[in-house]
């Protein structure tokens, strides 16, 4: 049922809608325009709010879902803190943090690579608000470099690769998880120590 237009529209109605329409049709066919009909706007109001459909996405994926942010700011602050069994603590956490994240935004964003110039549009939205998938790479490589420098992982560890091996292993979690189904996947409190301490095991 569509809400009654109004001209005032509070950013947490649209992400509402936003949040409803990515999940319910996928971010392919939720428009600008129906995310604005869904919120009970024009969509000259929507824009008010959010540079475009990718921005919400990014809001959505960022404050609706379970996400790696707070601890990706975490890990800029924590290099070279703590005693290296931290390190092996936050990469399961990181690890945990991640699988969920994939898990619930694979969904959303699949119905992109469906359409190449869609997926062309929405690659160059991300890029004009300054987000994107390998910021929580950069993150994690950066935090792995800082203890490379400090002696806790091995000197000729490649801290990127190492990164890209955890993330990789959450996307591929996310994947299995949603094509073959839950039987095909570990619960994720036993997937994510498992994969960070095979990680940390390879870099310490």
């Amino acid at each position: 049922m569509l809400t009654q237009k109004s001209s005032r529209p509070t950013p947490q109605r649209l992400l509402d809608a936003a949040e409803k329409l990515m999940r319910t049709t996928g971010l392919a066919r939720a428009t600008t325009k129906a995310i604005a009909r869904e919120a009970g706007c024009s969509e000259a109001a929507l824009y008010k709010h959010f540079t475009n459909k990718e921005e919400l996405f990014v809001r959505v994926l960022m404050e609706r879902s379970p996400n790696a942010g707070p601890l990706i700011a975490e890990l800029t602050d924590a290099a070279g803190s703590g005693s290296p069994r931290s390190v092996l603590d936050r990469l399961t956490a990181i690890a945990r943090h991640a699988a969920l994240f994939y898990a619930d935004g694979m969904p959303m964003g699949a119905s992109l690579f469906a359409e190449p110039e869609l997926l062309k549009r929405h690659r160059e939205g991300i890029q004009k608000i300054g987000a994107g998938p390998h910021k929580v790479l950069d993150a994690l490589a950066g935090y792995l470099e800082g203890e490379r420098g400090r002696g806790r992982i091995r000197a000729d560890a490649d801290p990127r690769a190492a990164a890209a091996l955890l993330l990789g292993a959450c996307f591929q979690r996310a994947f299995f998880l949603h094509f073959s189904g839950e039987d095909t996947v570990d619960p994720v409190d036993d997937f994510a120590p498992a994969v960070a301490g095979a990680v940390w095991a390879a870099v310490r």
